[in-house]
């Protein structure tokens, strides 16, 4: 819903009939000079306030800050930053499509003058059949000239290491990658490709749910029919929870797999940001990384060690994180070796004593001598990552509200409602989280461990062992957040998804072949996204159409 104080404030539409030369000024809120203003707007606040917010907030500038300010003020502010290339985007689009009807209008107007300019009259007809397309195609053509336009702008800046920001909501992922030949607008563009993509799925489902429900009102007659905009929309809500359920399930599978093996696949603060929530040993990392490359293993003299100063570290024997001595198999076999190395409860198993693989985090949190079970690990885990939770998703849940309808929080309805909220949010953050370790503590412990003891644990503790199930299992944990909140969240965590089945060597060859593709889909999916918003509002949803009525309307609905 739009803020109160936007729809009443005149602040805003003062500022604009100041601006607007008179000739533009005109009481529709989506002339191309009022949209190019909100983009510019919005858009120097997306790129500028997770860079500015930092410098400003550490005190005193000394000369190294005023520098770096001044250098993030000179690359935003230019005709290459981010803000003036979306806004050459948004409103050159809309101006282009704004002229492109005046001037069939015109045209037409010409075309319809027989008597002293015949000739004029025929050219003028001649012109108009040339650029006579429906309104739909207009907006399309028009707004991908325009987005090809911004992209070339973009990619004509000068790379930054200011903006390594790309794992917080509402910013502008540019410049996240190190390597020079890479594109900086990658996570941009598949960003806007996701969100396109969406809105022609949203568009699928609204046209199969019409012919759904008209052919139930069709069977029904007079008290019996139903209302159909009801229907419709329990029909799309059906078919949207189910895609958005399977994207998040295979998008978070895929993005937690790579945290394990391929972190560079994934931005670098955003491995950071899931490090922090998993809480996981940088050296049980190592082993699982060179555990894939065949350079550690159970029975191999390869850094047979690596894990032996972690084991001393959590106040076990040093043996216990030694490979040569951990059994490979388990069943009889394994008996043996958990007596002399003094391991109890892996019996029939084997590989690396569960107490190592924990990190001893049940053991900090849970006293009484259990502690270090695996059930405690995952409930240790789950609590913590609920705390977590709730300060992530506290300013997410309660900031809107309070900035635009701050007397609503007065309310025990709505506020119940907050909080109801807030905890579904907590909730699904922290069975992701157990979730994951509880699947891989039952992989190689309790369930598959068991059932095959002849299996090596090489394979199991592998990457298509324990961990696969972990990844497989987590993602399961999106049915608990509310329907739109779960369509929002698989829209984020998409981009990411897609980005890490790009091959790196690929994405730094820095090929013309690579840039084109690039562009072609920047300005193909902006461009779907403007005309969706446009003809279509009702096909997007969450974040991009709150910026997409925002920017075109000045009053975002929903």
């Amino acid at each position: 819903m739009a803020p109160e104080w936007f729809k009443s404030h005149p602040s805003l539409n003062n500022i604009l009939n100041r601006i607007i030369p008179k000739t533009f000024q005109r009481p529709e809120n989506d002339h191309p000079a009022r949209i190019a203003v909100r983009t510019y707007a919005l858009s120097l606040s997306l790129s500028l306030g997770p860079v500015l917010i930092p410098l400003l907030s550490e005190g005193r500038l000394n000369k190294k800050r005023r520098n770096n300010l001044a250098s993030v003020l000179k690359k935003e502010l230019s005709v290459s930053g981010f803000a003036f290339a979306m806004t050459a985007a948004a409103g050159g689009g809309a101006a282009l499509e704004f002229y492109w009807k005046r001037f069939t209008k015109r045209l037409g107007q010409a075309a319809r003058f027989k008597a002293d300019a015949h000739r004029l009259a025929v050219l003028s007809d001649v012109l108009l059949r040339g650029t006579e397309v429906s309104p739909l195609y207009e907006t399309f053509i028009c707004n991908a000239i325009t987005s090809l336009l911004a992209i070339l702008l973009m990619h004509s800046r000068r790379r930054s290491s200011l903006t390594d920001r790309a794992d917080i909501p509402l910013t502008v992922p540019i410049d996240e990658l190190g390597d020079r030949k890479s594109s900086p607008t990658l996570d941009l563009t598949l960003l806007l490709l996701v969100r396109a993509l969406d809105a022609f799925a949203q568009r699928f489902f609204h046209q199969h749910a019409e012919k759904v429900v008209d052919n139930k009102q069709a069977e029904m007659s007079g008290e019996s029919s139903v209302d159909r905009n009801r229907l419709l929309r329990k029909k799309v809500a059906v078919l949207t929870d189910k895609l958005d359920a399977f994207v998040f399930w295979a998008a978070s599978a895929r993005i937690m797999w790579c945290f394990f093996y391929r972190p560079e696949r994934l931005p670098r603060s955003y491995v950071r940001w899931i490090g922090a929530l998993a809480n996981v040993d940088e050296r049980l990392l190592e082993a699982l990384r060179r555990l894939r490359k065949g350079a550690w293993g159970y029975g191999k003299p390869e850094s047979h060690l690596l894990l032996s100063t972690m084991a001393a570290d959590l106040g076990y024997p040093h043996s216990w994180g030694d490979s040569l001595h951990l059994p490979e198999y388990g069943g009889k076999v394994s008996e043996a070796s958990w007596k002399a190395l003094g391991v109890h409860g892996r019996t029939g198993v084997g590989g690396l004593p569960c107490e190592i693989v924990h990190g001893g985090v049940g053991s900090s949190v849970i006293s009484g001598g259990v502690g270090g079970s695996c059930a405690a690990n995952s409930l240790a885990r789950g609590g913590l990552g609920f705390l977590e939770a709730l300060a992530l998703y506290t300013p997410v849940h309660f900031l809107p509200v309070l900035l635009t309808r701050p007397k609503e929080l007065l309310s025990s309805v709505v506020l119940k409602k907050l909080i109801l909220s807030l905890v579904r949010s907590s909730l699904f953050l922290s069975v992701f989280i157990s979730s994951v370790w509880s699947a891989v503590c039952f992989t190689r412990s309790w369930g598959i461990a068991r059932l095959f003891p002849r299996l090596s644990h090489n394979f199991i503790d592998g990457p298509f062992g324990c961990i696969m199930a972990g990844c497989l299992v987590c993602g399961g944990s999106i049915w608990i957040e509310q329907g739109r909140r779960r369509g929002e969240i698989a829209l984020y965590v998409l981009p990411r998804a897609l980005r890490t089945l790009l091959s790196e060597s690929w994405l730094r060859s820095g090929t013309k072949s690579l840039m084109a593709m690039e562009r072609l889909a920047f300005s193909l999916s902006l461009a779907s996204i403007v005309t969706a918003s446009r003809h279509y509002p009702e096909t997007l949803r969450g974040l991009s159409r709150w910026t997409a009525m925002f920017i075109l309307k000045g009053m975002p609905r929903g």
